[in-house]
């Protein structure tokens, strides 16, 4: 074996190719509303009476976390918890774990703390009757055609009205009431039907707290409340994605799918799709729908504007 080290072959000197800008200088603030932490001493543990039954769990749970513990007499749906990530943790949006404790009493279970001592009831008709008139709003302002959606057969709200018995919602359907947003199709990697959005939350986590793009935001108020950019951008492919598909993964509806899988879990009916369903979509122009990241990486974003003369260096003479 040669000792001569000049021949051993080594990586060339080239200028670090990664934003040196901070990921977080254009995320605005106020986009997620985690409930506050509080410290917990460790090992401890709360011990509470659900349903009768007692059961014991470590001091930082939840009291879904104990009813889950427990073989509870009534099902307790979480739609917006998502708890297979640290990160992305209750949100306390769409109240369909509603519970009822002696001490506080009905209360949201995702994200209310389990006591030492509590007693709580999944059964009692006014914990049952908040699941129920929550998740009847959530579908009252739902897309309910299911057949169409890349979602079908493997939707979180699908599988929690089905567990619930649910006929038909009390406060009627999306189609009497409100026209459909057009759905967003720009983005050759994530589609958007904002009609399927129960605002839980999760994707805008997602996005902010876990990969840290800042793409994603709820905007608006009221029922024009929705999914919208933080650059302000109308349509996914102006956004600042960068395609990871988080917010997909997370999504409990059809609102955010990964282009693979929009047709994936369809029922073929003729001449009835999930676009012709709504009425408009929003695609990209041809000359933008190609392969890659469905926006510029934030790099190019931040040369392209290096490369506009401001004030400070006017333009030279090859401008």
């Amino acid at each position: 074996m040669s000792t001569d080290q000049s021949s051993t072959p080594r990586v060339p000197d080239v200028e670090n190719p990664q934003p040196t800008m901070p990921l977080t200088e254009d995320i605005r603030p106020g986009t997620a509303n985690d409930p506050p932490v509080e410290t917990v001493e460790p090992d401890r543990t709360a011990t509470l009476t659900v349903d009768g039954e007692s059961v014991t769990v470590s001091a930082e749970s939840t009291l879904l976390d104990a009813t889950e513990e427990t073989d509870t007499d009534d099902y307790v749906p979480a739609l917006c918890s998502y708890d297979e990530h640290d990160e992305i943790g209750p949100r306390s949006e769409c109240r369909t774990c509603m519970v009822e404790t002696e001490e506080h009493g009905v209360v949201p279970s995702c994200s209310f703390p389990a006591q030492d001592g509590m007693t709580v009831r999944t059964d009692t008709t006014e914990a049952s009757e908040a699941r129920d008139v929550n998740l009847d709003l959530l579908l009252s302002n739902h897309n309910l055609r299911c057949t169409t959606c890349g979602k079908n057969g493997r939707c979180e709200l699908q599988d929690v009205s089905i567990e619930n018995d649910v006929v038909e919602p009390r406060y009627g359907v999306f189609d009497d009431r409100d026209a459909y947003e057009p759905l967003d199709d720009s983005s050759p990697f994530i589609q958007i039907d904002r009609n399927k959005c129960i605002l839980c939350n999760r994707c805008v986590e997602a996005c902010n707290d876990v990969q840290v793009e800042g793409v994603l935001r709820i905007e608006g108020s009221g029922e024009d409340t929705r999914i919208g950019f933080q650059n302000d951008a109308e349509t996914m492919m102006d956004s600042t994605c960068v395609s990871c598909g988080h917010c997909a993964t997370v999504c409990p509806t059809g609102a955010l799918v990964e282009q693979g899988l929009t047709d994936a879990a369809t029922i073929p009916l003729p001449g009835f799709t999930q676009e012709n369903s709504i009425g408009k979509t929003v695609e990209a122009e041809n000359d933008r729908f190609q392969p890659g990241p469905a926006t510029p990486m934030k790099g190019d974003q931040k040369s392209e504007s290096a490369a506009e003369p401001t004030a400070e260096s006017p333009p030279t003479e090859d401008d």
